[in-house]
């Protein structure tokens, strides 16, 4: 047995002052007193990562780390090493059978679970969506999974509506159509799904306003910001007036822009507003309809007008 003394490695300090606290210069790998600037050691190896690992790539590959980077959504966080098939004469027996095996594969459940996030991360890529409403999405596929409150209905339509759930409750809803539109799922089973997981997890969302989609569905139109402020106003001041009783907000939105539009110089058409908000052209007639009698009052005070309330279209 050895003595604790003789397993004691000795202490790199310097002679002249042996209580300061040494400054490690990583460019030279020099140890350097910061009293009289004695370098008491050198050639100090760098045990730090040699590669640099960026602040939004903490989900990729670290090359500074050997396997990939752990999951915590997986059983286990996923830290199993998985061998891979040999290609040299080494890595077979005589019977030509591998000598190198997993001993543990991955199981189904993981397995199932690897390809949800996978898909919702191509989903969200489709349309521009930031990591935060991804971690969001996978852990709410997790919950509902785990549950197994949903047995029958496919992994696909799960992992959309989690992705439609995830964006409303980060306060970036995103219509039904536009999921639909990144996924291989119809609106319907989206729909269905959405109204099933909000059950099993006894969760709830916002309701949607027509502000939440203002913004992008002008910006998507090239709409000046005058163009956008007006529409939000006519909007909001139709709901505040009980116009539009029974309508979607989407296509209270799409009326509101198409209003705005066209008593501005910025003019856009049913059909190009339509294609941007995901509704039927005859919707925002229907709800433009209702809204047209009390136009005057509708519009913010100082909104200049390129084409009088008198000469909007009635449709």
């Amino acid at each position: 047995m050895y003595s604790g003394e003789a397993l004691a490695l000795p202490r790199v300090q310097c002679p002249n002052h042996p209580d300061a606290i040494l400054v490690e210069d990583y460019r030279a790998g020099d140890m350097i007193c910061p009293e009289c600037g004695l370098v008491v050691g050198d050639r100090v190896i760098d045990v730090g990562s040699e590669w640099r690992t960026f602040s939004n790539e903490k989900a990729l590959k670290d090359p500074s780390r050997v396997g990939d980077a752990q999951n915590p959504l997986l059983n286990g966080g996923d830290l199993t090493t998985m061998i891979s098939k040999g290609t040299g004469a080494a890595s077979f027996d005589e019977f030509g059978n591998s000598k190198y095996q997993n001993r543990r594969t991955m199981s189904s459940s993981d397995r199932a679970m690897l390809n949800a996030f996978k898909e919702i991360s191509t989903m969200a890529d489709r349309i521009n969506l930031p990591r935060n409403i991804i971690d969001r999405t996978n852990n709410l596929f997790k919950q509902v999974y785990e549950q197994k409150s949903l047995k029958g209905r496919a992994n696909d339509a799960i992992a959309s509506a989690c992705l439609y759930i995830a964006c409303r409750q980060e306060g970036v809803p995103r219509t039904f159509k536009e999921i639909c539109a990144v996924s291989r799922i119809s609106k319907k089973e989206i729909g269905r799904c959405f109204k099933l997981i909000l059950k099993a997890l006894e969760t709830s969302v916002d309701l949607i306003t027509t502000g939440d989609f203002m913004s992008r569905f002008c910006s998507n139109l090239g709409l000046p910001k005058q163009v956008q402020m007006a529409a939000t106003y006519i909007a909001r001041k139709a709901v505040e007036l009980d116009l539009v009783p029974g309508r979607s907000p989407i296509s209270v939105a799409a009326a509101a822009i198409y209003m705005a539009s066209q008593a501005s110089a910025e003019k856009k058409t049913q059909k190009e507003i339509g294609d941007i908000a995901g509704v039927a052209d005859v919707t925002i007639r229907q709800s433009y309809r209702l809204i047209y009698p009390r136009a005057a009052e509708l519009f913010p005070p100082d909104f200049k007008f390129d084409t009088p309330v008198d000469k909007l279209p009635q449709l």
